[in-house]
C-alpha cells in the first residue's frame, strides 16, 4: 500500500512523495547504521537525506564519502523536503572527537541553528556559527553529521551563543538537546568523514574567544 504525501522541497520545487510500505531499507537509514551513526549519535536514523553542497570547493556530502577540512571550511547550501509553514532545528556534529577510538569529548557541536523556515537556514536563529573539520593530526577519519528536526513550534532556545571563534563546543549531547526542546526524531540527515590536512592548524589559529 503506497502513502502519498504532498511536501514542498526546500530547492522551491513542489513534488509527490510516494512511500512504499515493504520496499528495500532506505539507502540514508542504512548508511546512518552501517556507519554506526546509531547509536553512537543518535537512537533512530533519519529517512530523509539533505542535499548538502559546498560551493566554494564544488563539492557534495553524500552518505559517508571522503572530504578534506579544505573542501568544508565554509559553510555548505542545505536542501531537504519541508511541510508548508514548519520550523526546522539543524545541528552538525562530530562525535568521533577527538578521535572515533577515543571520543572523550564527544559530541564536538559544529553548527546549530533553530527556529529555520523551511529551508532557509540563512532565516535561522543561529545557535552556534558554522565551524567546519578539524580533526587532530593521527586522529584518523571522523564522521561530521547533518541532522534536521521538524520543531512542534517555534521555539525559545535557552542555549549559550558561540561565535565561530569558539572552541568551547567539545561534550556536547545532542540526544539531550532534542530532548529538552521535545524535537522527535530526526525527518533528514546526511554525513561526510574526513581527516587531518593542511588546512586544520589554519581552522585552530580563529579560535580566539573563550568565553
Amino acid at each position: 500500500m503506497a502513502l502519498l504525501l504532498r511536501v514542498t522541497v526546500a530547492c522551491g520545487a513542489v513534488l509527490a512523495l510516494v512511500t512504499v510500505r515493504g520496499q528495500a531499507a532506505n539507502p540514508t537509514t542504512e548508511a546512518f547504521e552501517r556507519n554506526e551513526i546509531v547509536p553512537d549519535l543518535i537512537d533512530v536514523a533519519p529517512e530523509q537525506t539533505i542535499k548538502i553542497t559546498y560551493p566554494q570547493s564544488d563539492v557534495e556530502v553524500s552518505l559517508g564519502n571522503q572530504l578534506t577540512p579544505t573542501q568544508v571550511k565554509a559553510r555548505p547550501k542545505l536542501c531537504w523536503e519541508v511541510e508548508p509553514s514548519a520550523l526546522y532545528t539543524l545541528l552538525m556534529a562530530d562525535p568521533d572527537a577527538p578521535s572515533r577510538s577515543n571520543p572523550e569529548m564527544r559530541s564536538w557541536k559544529h553548527w546549530l541553528v533553530g527556529n529555520v523556515p523551511g529551508a532557509d537556514v540563512d532565516a535561522g536563529d543561529v545557535l552556534a556559527d558554522y565551524v567546519g573539520s578539524g580533526p587532530p593530526q593521527g586522529t584518523g577519519l571522523h564522521r561530521y553529521v547533518f541532522l534536521v528536526y521538524k520543531q512542534p513550534s517555534r521555539i525559545v532556545f535557552n542555549e549559550t551563543v558561540l561565535s565561530s571563534r569558539n572552541p568551547n563546543r567539545g561534550k556536547w549531547n545532542p540526544a539531550e538537546f532534542v530532548k529538552d526542546y521535545e524535537l522527535g526524531v530526526p525527518v533528514a540527515g546526511n554525513f561526510y568523514q574526513a581527516q587531518y590536512d593542511d588546512y586544520v592548524p589554519e581552522l585552530y589559529a580563529t579560535f580566539t574567544d573563550t568565553a
